[in-house]
């Protein structure tokens, strides 16, 4: 990364941590808080109601957070990738906000983790498939991740020979 990005980002890190810390900006902050009654009271019934099956979902996240950090601790482990690092894939902060109530926290705080979570997997499984299958796909595909240009043209058996030994040693350690 280069230096200019790098200090954009810490100036970045360190308005927010102001911001955070200011007493004037959080009592500020605070004035916008809605209280939960009011909360309740005004929210839409759908959203109400749907909550439960959106909350439903913190569990089979938190299976494949278990599942896929011991996937990655022993198959990239036994193939020789370097790891994710899954904190690079976590924001957890809005929650911190002064003028968020305990279920907008919530709410962010699901939100927050089931987004890093979703980006966290998805790059544990585009190394796997860099590993495993660094081919192209015979049709299009929506959003491809960043690792996909890199791969072998579909039907291209001595375009895949060639880069499959350069693609798995570029994920080595």
């Amino acid at each position: 990364m280069d230096r200019g990005r790098q200090q954009q980002r810490r100036q970045a890190r360190d308005s927010r941590q102001r911001a955070q810390r200011s007493s004037a900006v959080r009592a500020g902050h605070r004035r916008f808080r809605t209280g939960l009654w009011s909360y309740f009271w005004r929210g839409d019934i759908p959203t109400l109601l749907t909550a439960p099956i959106i909350y439903s979902v913190a569990i089979p996240f938190l299976l494949l957070d278990g599942w896929v950090r011991a996937y990655q601790a022993i198959c990239f482990r036994a193939w020789g990738i370097a790891p994710v690092r899954r904190r690079a894939y976590f924001a957890i902060d809005r929650h911190k906000l002064a003028y968020l109530n305990g279920v907008e926290r919530l709410n962010c705080l699901f939100c927050s983790y089931a987004n890093g979570l979703i980006g966290y997997v998805r790059e544990v499984a585009a190394r796997t498939e860099q590993y495993w299958c660094p081919i192209h796909h015979a049709r299009r595909i929506r959003q491809p991740h960043d690792r996909y240009p890199a791969f072998a043209p579909y039907g291209d058996p001595a375009a895949y020979r060639r880069l499959l030994p350069t693609l798995r040693a570029a994920l080595k350690k």
